[in-house]
């Protein structure tokens, strides 16, 4: 007998330091939910959301410099802001390194996603994207880069290189941005939760495994 499947509409972005986070506690928040007895299989499909439309492909400077000059901030308060980020990324087991990210436009990240998910490989590709960027300092702008990752998970390079040169995925990039605007999403990760619940932000995993077990009960009851 199949076990039911819970579905999770995750929004997000590459650029997002919180959604790295958030990919861990959550994946430990879906374990705790199983190892308590939770039957329901876990299937996450992630949404396009850019955080800075605005930023270039290119962009000419640092994370310091965009967040200064992009978000009004002080360098001092900046760096104190990347240094608890840092931090809390590392009890995660992620290592950041601000000074090496490359920060750039993710239209086609979101867009190579959208091919991942038709070739049943988005975790895979989502997750490369992540590490690339936060971590190894990967220009994730730039269609040679985003096709050389891709190929690392197993996708066709020449494929990718095809469908993000002619964009057949934006159109479905720009309506994950719209269903974030019809729910009022405004900031990222936002997790829906089989349909039935929002959670905002990269909660703790313990609160990521209540509201399975939560969803999951409801679910149960609901009648056939």
């Amino acid at each position: 007998m199949s076990r039911e499947v819970m579905k999770i509409d995750v929004w997000s972005d590459i650029a997002c330091p919180w959604c790295y986070v958030g990919k861990r506690r959550f994946a430990e928040g879906a374990r705790r939910y199983a190892e308590a007895g939770g039957d329901r299989v876990i299937e996450v499909e992630y949404h396009a959301f850019e955080l800075a439309p605005d930023t270039p492909v290119d962009f000419e400077g640092s994370e310091v410099d965009f967040l200064v000059h992009h978000k009004g901030m002080s360098e001092a308060k900046v760096r104190r802001l990347l240094e608890q980020m840092t931090a809390t990324a590392a009890e995660e087991g992620l290592a950041y390194d601000f000074d090496a990210l490359k920060h750039t436009k993710t239209l086609r990240a979101h867009e190579l996603l959208h091919l991942a998910k038709e070739r049943g490989l988005q975790d895979q590709m989502k997750e490369r994207l992540l590490r690339a960027y936060f971590t190894e300092g990967r220009h994730i702008g730039h269609i040679a880069s985003l096709a050389d990752l891709a190929a690392e998970v197993g996708l066709d390079r020449d494929e990718v290189v095809a469908a993000l040169e002619d964009e057949r995925y934006r159109p479905a990039v720009i309506a994950d941005f719209d269903l974030a605007g019809a729910y009022g999403i405004q900031g990222v990760p936002f997790y829906v939760i089989d349909g039935r619940y929002g959670v905002s932000g990269a909660q703790p995993p313990e609160v990521f495994a209540e509201v399975l077990q939560k969803a999951a009960e409801e679910a149960a009851e609901d009648p056939a």
